[in-house]
């Protein structure tokens, strides 16, 4: 049984942002916010069969920088993930997105606010077979009744390399095209975040390679904010910031990462 003792938070909420080359912040402290835990905690199951996947977690993120979350297995990461973006409620403390408190939302409220404001990146794609690469990107927009601006679609199309491709059903494209159209999905809406789990694990290393680079640009070129689950360091060394975790709670963060700075953090945290 986790008791109140186990549950405290750290005293200062850790602050993820962008960096400049020279070290100085890409955003001032008012930028904070786009997505913030307080005092997070999630539990599943009850007596001694209970698991804490979230153990008091408190952080925030910058809008328009790309974050990295890692950790052993079991540490957390998808929880976290899943608690960010609403498809997921912590047992307690509290979750806001672009400012709104997760928690005094709805189910229906809820719904609405991921359709209109988030953007999902996964590994299997989830994209729908029976449809053309183009309805499966506007698919979010229709199901939320939102007009589509064409000119937006053209450059997200071209941005991701799949212009040629638009009329082509999922099967019909490989892996790595699959997961463009995934991200142009993300893109299109034009969302706070976009939240990306292990978008590159079923990928070969060149076509994982391509669609870091698309999340990076997201950033870069598009001002999107992403916060991306990954297990690799090298993917990680895309982000401006790693945040790490273990049994549930950060331990850790890391500023302009490179691979090999992120595989040493990855070895102290599971020897």
């Amino acid at each position: 049984m986790v008791t109140d003792m186990d549950m405290q938070s750290p005293i200062e909420t850790v602050v993820i942002q962008k960096v400049r080359p020279d070290g100085t912040p890409a955003a001032s402290a008012d930028a904070i916010g786009i997505v913030r835990f307080l005092s997070v905690t999630k539990l599943y199951g009850g007596g001694a069969s209970q698991v804490v996947a979230l153990r008091g977690v408190s952080f925030g993120l910058v809008a328009g920088s790309f974050t990295a979350v890692m950790g052993p297995s079991g540490s957390g990461k998808s929880t976290l993930l899943h608690c960010a973006a609403g498809l997921d409620r912590p047992t307690s403390g509290s979750v806001y997105l672009a400012g709104v408190d997760l928690g005094g939302l709805n189910e229906n409220a809820l719904s609405r606010l991921r359709r209109e404001r988030v953007g999902f990146v996964f590994q299997s794609f989830n994209l729908v077979p029976s449809l053309s690469a183009a309805d499966n990107i506007t698919l979010p927009l229709r199901l939320g009744r939102r007009k589509l601006d064409k000119r937006w679609l053209g450059e997200v199309v071209g941005r991701v390399g799949l212009t040629e491709r638009v009329r082509h059903k999922p099967g019909e494209l490989s892996g790595g095209q699959q997961q463009r159209v995934a991200i142009a999905r993300a893109l299109v809406a034009r969302p706070d975040v976009i939240f990306a789990d292990e978008p590159t694990g079923a990928l070969d290393t060149r076509t994982g390679r391509d669609i870091l680079d698309l999340l990076r640009e997201a950033v870069d070129a598009l001002d999107q904010t992403v916060v991306m689950v990954t297990h690799d360091p090298v993917a990680a060394s895309q982000a401006d910031a790693v945040v790490f975790l273990a049994d549930g709670a950060v331990v850790d963060t890391l500023a302009s990462p490179t691979a090999e700075r992120v595989a040493e953090r990855m070895t102290n945290l599971e020897s």
